[in-house]
């Protein structure tokens, strides 16, 4: 199974196997975010601001029996100012992380709906969150060129990646200790500007020692998406070219010092 959220106000679960929609929870605002929690009993969904009505985060519980599943709402936080762009499930699903619009990293209780601890490292608009396999740090990206790393249970900065571009998403490796980056020049100005001064490259960052190491071209349009194969030997990007490309690192990049 997977979910989708989208601006038409719905938030989707799919059969992988299928392809098939099997259940719709409608909201009154766009959706922007869903998150599934670990085990998947829990999927944590983010409604827009829309007609006076503030952003939010809602809880649903997730069926075993598919049949059975409803669109009761267990709860729902609010208390943010824009779009709560990113969503993810903390350490044993007992806190929700999110990033948004005002730029503000927030740690929520998910059983009192209260924000634990919150953080303005970033300047601009959060574009992604990415948490690492163990869940004790995750990676942020923004508007403002940088991505962050972040303790997950106390929202500490412990590093900070600098690009030359407005950072869309950002990603850890699985085996390395590798961040890959993504972006590029805002689309409204890409059609004046060649792909390479649009800066559309996959940045590949040493997450200690905060150093770029590479860069992998292929797209020529701003780069939206990024997720890494749990091999850690490829990850797939999207772009605002309308490509999703698969990149395979060779043998050399393992043996990278």
């Amino acid at each position: 199974m997977f979910v989708t959220a989208s601006a038409d106000t719905t938030c989707k679960m799919w059969d992988t196997e299928t392809g098939q929609c099997y259940f719709t929870h409608q909201f009154e605002q766009p959706v922007r975010a869903v998150s599934l929690s670990q085990g998947d009993q829990f999927m944590a969904i983010t409604s827009d601001p829309f007609m006076g009505v503030p952003a939010a985060i809602h809880v649903v519980a997730v069926t075993a029996d598919r049949s059975q599943q409803t669109n009761e709402i267990i709860r729902s936080f609010t208390g943010v100012e824009g779009r709560i762009n990113r969503v993810l499930w903390g350490p044993l699903n007992e806190t929700l992380i999110t990033g948004g619009e005002d730029g503000v990293i927030r740690l929520w209780d998910v059983e009192t709906g209260k924000v634990r601890a919150e953080t303005r490292e970033h300047k601009k608009q959060i574009q992604h969150l990415c948490l690492s396999s163990d869940k004790t740090h995750f990676v942020s990206a923004s508007l403002d060129k940088t991505a962050k790393l972040f303790d997950s249970t106390t929202l500490q900065c412990m590093k900070t990646y600098s690009a030359d571009r407005p950072v869309n998403a950002a990603i850890l490796s699985p085996v390395l200790d590798h961040v890959v980056l993504g972006g590029g020049q805002d689309a409204m100005a890409v059609t004046t500007t060649s792909s390479k001064s649009g800066k559309f490259d996959a940045k590949v960052y040493y997450k200690i020692y905060e150093e770029e190491i590479g860069a992998i071209r292929g797209h020529f349009g701003p780069i939206n998406a990024l997720a890494f194969n749990p091999d850690g030997g490829s990850f797939t990007s999207g772009g605002e070219d309308g490509y999703a490309r698969i990149h395979h690192f060779d043998s050399d990049y393992f043996r990278i010092k």
